[in-house]
């Protein structure tokens, strides 16, 4: 079948740029719009079946306005541009586009997109179909999800979502709070696909001293700068013709953002004090962090967001797939009781209902915690007793406000800190010494945490 397009976008140097890439590669282009009325009417006329939509048009309506449009007449559509105000950041995504493409275009991420927003259009008509005709339950994980265990109906859209990316040489996006288990993800998207015989490369961006991430990333000559007593080869020439998967992509400092980013479009890198060279990688990124509020900020690039967002897959905590907490607690146990040589049968029933009225904040990672620390303390075949966390709440006025996060403690405690320190981090009476932190971690928690550099201070971490 050939996919019929509707081009709405008001700048034709952009649109016709468009309309050469899609006829080239075998498309049929309907039309070319430039404001929501004469889209409107092209769409009554010809029915096409997939829009690709500008937020910003002629007239008074805007593309987010057409889009809820399309929505209730079942047409796929991708946003041609994005803002990085988050107002309008979020009224477009509450449309359910198939995707966002940055200008200006390039012909592969142009191709690329219209190929994963077809696909994924043509799922979600079979899923609402399965779901009229009362289909039957999803099948059995297989062997690529080795490990990753649930039976919960988010888990099972997560495992479609890797059924469908894992064959592509497409850019993942793995989103979810810390302990959900993205980690797993990306390597059960390594196993299940062309390139599971070769290696798949795990970066803990968070991990990396900032003065070291180049080196770490792309790799140095020997003699290229002080220290650098030999060669080294960087994580993605180590991935060559495998996978990367950069942990905590959101910690990335700026500057690496923008030499990343050519990587990811130019598929090659820049070895400190050597040559450039190809690669063949594909990149799975992972972050706890809330992109769209960081490129708000400013503090994560717009493009390189969504170049990496060409297919998102986005991990629900386990307070929201409370059916799996007993799988994953079964699962943890068993482990750990025969690595301890112990015969535990299960947990108690008043040990499950507190499991299942919990909330999990560390999510996956905090339950294993929990089982490991459980089976060691066992003496019996059930756990009858089950340390969970306690929220101490403080009684207080309802003027004073709510309690405090751990992050908006941590935040408040770290500038207490660095205002006693005069905004000093490194060295001798530095904020880190008295935290007792390494002083690349600081500013790692600082950047996380929001916390910005006083430019009048007599000292600013560096």
């Amino acid at each position: 079948m050939k996919i019929k397009i509707l081009i709405v976008e008001d700048v034709y140097i952009e649109a016709n740029n468009l309309r050469l890439i899609l006829t080239k590669a075998g498309y049929f282009i309907c039309s070319i719009a430039r404001s929501v009325p004469e889209a409107l009417k092209i769409i009554k006329k010809q029915n096409p079946d997939l829009v690709l939509l500008d937020i910003h048009l002629e007239g008074n309506l805007t593309g987010i306005d057409l889009a809820k449009t399309l929505s209730d007449k079942n047409i796929a559509f991708v946003f041609l541009s994005a803002n990085s105000n988050r107002q309008i950041l979020d009224a477009a995504k509450a449309t359910k586009p198939y995707g966002f493409l940055v200008k200006p275009f390039r012909e592969k991420d142009v191709l690329v997109m219209l190929d994963v927003a077809w696909y994924l259009h043509q799922e979600r008509q079979e899923s609402v179909k399965n779901k009229q005709n009362d289909t039957a339950p999803y099948p059995s994980p297989g062997n690529e999800f080795q490990g990753i265990i649930g039976q919960s109906k988010s888990f099972f859209e997560v495992l479609d979502n890797v059924r469908i990316v894992a064959p592509s040489d497409t850019s993942v996006l793995i989103l979810g709070e810390s302990g959900t288990g993205k980690e797993l993800i990306a390597k059960a998207i390594h196993r299940a696909s062309s390139r599971k015989a070769k290696p798949m490369i795990v970066v803990n961006c968070a991990a990396l001293p900032a003065s070291l991430i180049e080196s770490e990333l792309f790799g140095h000559e020997k003699g290229s700068f002080t220290g650098a007593t030999d060669k080294r080869i960087g994580k993605f020439e180590q991935a060559d013709g495998g996978t990367i998967f950069l942990d905590e992509i959101g910690e990335l400092p700026s500057d690496l953002q923008v030499k990343f980013l050519r990587v990811l479009q130019e598929k090659e890198i820049d070895p400190i004090g050597g040559k450039k060279r190809k690669i063949n990688v594909r990149v799975i990124a992972a972050t706890n962090r809330n992109l769209e509020e960081e490129m708000a900020a400013g503090r994560f690039r717009m493009d390189l967001y969504y170049r990496l967002n060409i297919f998102p897959i986005s991990l629900p905590p386990l307070r929201a797939r409370k059916e799996d907490i007993l799988p994953l607690a079964n699962h943890f146990l068993n482990f750990y009781a025969h690595k301890q040589n112990k015969s535990i049968t299960g947990l108690a029933d008043h040990v499950i209902k507190s499991m299942l009225d919990y909330s999990w904040p560390g999510n996956i990672r905090e339950l294993e915690n929990l089982m490991e620390r459980s089976a060691l303390l066992a003496n019996g075949p059930v756990i009858n007793f089950l340390q969970l966390p306690t929220i101490q709440k403080k009684e207080r006025p309802d003027d004073e406000g709510l309690i405090k996060t751990m992050d908006e403690n941590e935040r408040d405690h770290i500038l207490t800190v660095l205002e006693k320190c005069d905004w000093k981090v490194f060295g001798e009476r530095g904020a880190a010494e008295i935290l007792k932190m390494n002083a690349w971690t600081l500013n790692s928690r600082m950047k996380k945490l929001g916390i910005e550099k006083k430019s009048n201070s007599k000292n600013t971490p560096h």
